[in-house]
């Protein structure tokens, strides 16, 4: 019997066919070829729970004697039993014992050839024992050993089983993507508004301790004292602004910010309301001539680039003109998100344009303001309904032809409710990583829920980051 090495990555068919005992001689077998890739590394590990730093963290790999990551060596061990289980024997064997030994590491990239042969028979037991060895694209033995088993003895032709893709995201890409482009600027005073809670708090002091922020702490100083106490941080070099409750810790931020001695807000433990009631006060507050709106700046493991959603936290039931420095706000921060023309839809229920769905008709509206240069910076679509905003598939399926179908960077809701309960979603069942900044005042303000963790408050204080110097570079070009 012929050792017929299978393409990398091919499968011999949609049917799995063995190699009953009675036709097996010494010096028979197959072989399969397979490139070895960063995600099979990862997929081991997270099945194996090996997560070994040589396999998984590039950084300590570099100090290793390898300088890189390497493959764990049982992988190239399961890629023998895939021989084993679906070719030679195939189907119906029975492992029953292996040695290995592993003579040189695998590298990510490296093209394995893993091959058995049947060496000896034991034709009472029906057990045949192969030599079972891996070499790479080198010609070089990086695997080799012993294998025993019980082969089948009855003929098998057994349709292949379609397996589910699994889904490997990476959590900390973008995050580490994000705070390495804010780490680069110089950090800004930010104002942390009522920082009571365990997660506010570290949030704060982390971007600080970052580099990304300098954090002034606003709020009761003795509770904010006996927190960090509690929690074991250590508020040595931090400022601390004394206020006795937190709606006299809102408007302490807001006079600040209006004095110029902080550049950004972040809202701690407190209530939206109470914080933004201070902000948009006619008298003390940071209004402009914008509307202020917020935006989510989701990273969804299943979509290729950060999402922005809006509005979703400030404004309940926007009319139309709201909208429009509701979009514009949006774009603005994926300008300084590095977005050059973000695509932006419009989303209603429907993507036709419907007299009695008003979502639909703003949304029409709005894109032709957009055509007008009434709305600038981006490409302005809808009404989109959120599959074809999101899925070029499903904009194919239903005909549109559309700039930003399929390919939207910002989602524009019709209202909070419509906004907050995607944004949620997205974050507790889709599990994308969240973070919040309020657009349309004198300063950026980072706005996120009270539940969210302190990861998600690091990654609005590097997006309030870059917000500020860009609309510093943008000052700069206008002069």
């Amino acid at each position: 019997m012929d050792i017929t090495p299978l393409p990398a990555d091919s499968l011999p068919g949609e049917f799995l066919e063995n190699h009953p005992f009675a036709d097996i001689r010494v010096g028979d077998g197959a072989s399969l070829v397979r490139q070895v890739t960063e995600r099979d590394i990862q997929l081991f590990a997270a099945v194996s729970g090996d997560v070994n730093p040589a396999h998984v963290d590039a950084l300590y790999a570099k100090t290793s004697q390898f300088h890189e990551i390497i493959a764990h060596g049982m992988l190239g061990g399961s890629l023998i039993s895939n021989v084993l289980g679906t070719q030679f024997p195939g189907p119906g064997t029975v492992y029953l014992g292996q040695t290995l030994k592993f003579l040189k590491p695998v590298h990510v990239g490296d093209t394995l050839t893993i091959t058995v042969k049947a060496t000896s028979l034991d034709a009472d037991r029906h057990q045949v024992w192969l030599d079972t060895r891996c070499t790479d694209q080198d010609g070089d033995v990086v695997i080799e050993g012993e294998a025993h088993v019980a082969a089948p003895v009855e003929k098998l032709r057994i349709l292949r089983t379609d397996l589910p893709e699994p889904l490997m995201a990476d959590k900390n890409l973008r995050y580490d993507q994000l705070l390495n482009a804010a780490k680069a600027l110089p950090r800004i005073k930010m104002g942390v508004v009522h920082p009571c809670s365990r997660e506010a708090l570290e949030g704060a002091l982390d971007a600080d301790r970052l580099g990304l922020i300098q954090a002034i702490l606003i709020g009761p100083e003795p509770r904010i004292r006996k927190l960090a106490g509690d929690c074991g941080f250590d508020l040595t070099g931090f400022s601390i602004v004394d206020a006795p409750h937190s709606h006299a810790a809102a408007a302490k931020a807001v006079e600040l910010a209006r004095a110029g001695e902080i550049e950004a807000l972040m809202k701690g433990s407190l209530h939206t309301d109470e914080l933004l009631g201070a902000v948009v006060s006619s008298a003390s507050g940071l209004r402009t001539e914008r509307r202020i709106s917020h935006v989510f700046v989701l990273d969804v493991p299943r979509y290729p680039k950060p999402l922005l959603i809006t509005d979703a936290a400030i404004n309940v039931e926007p009319d139309f003109e709201a909208k429009v420095d509701i979009v514009q706000n949006a774009i603005d921060l994926a300008h300084a998100l590095g977005i050059e023309r973000p695509k932006v839809a419009i989303l209603s229920a429907v993507e036709t344009v419907t007299p009695k769905l008003r979502s639909s008709m703003d949304a029409a509206a709005l894109s032709k303001m957009a055509d007008r240069g009434q709305i600038t910076g981006g490409l302005v679509d809808g009404p989109l309904a959120f599959d074809n905003a999101v899925s070029l598939a499903a904009a194919k399926t239903k005909g549109i032809t559309s700039p930003v179908a399929g390919e939207a960077d910002i989602l524009v809701v019709p209202d909070l409710e419509a906004g907050n309960m995607l944004a949620k979603q997205l974050e507790y069942l889709g599990g994308a990583q969240a973070a919040g900044m309020v657009m349309g005042a004198k300063v950026p303000i980072v706005l996120t829920s009270r539940a969210d963790s302190a990861h998600s408050r690091i990654a609005s204080c590097a997006i309030a980051l870059l917000l500020i110097a860009h609309q510093l570079k943008s000052l700069k070009v206008l002069a």
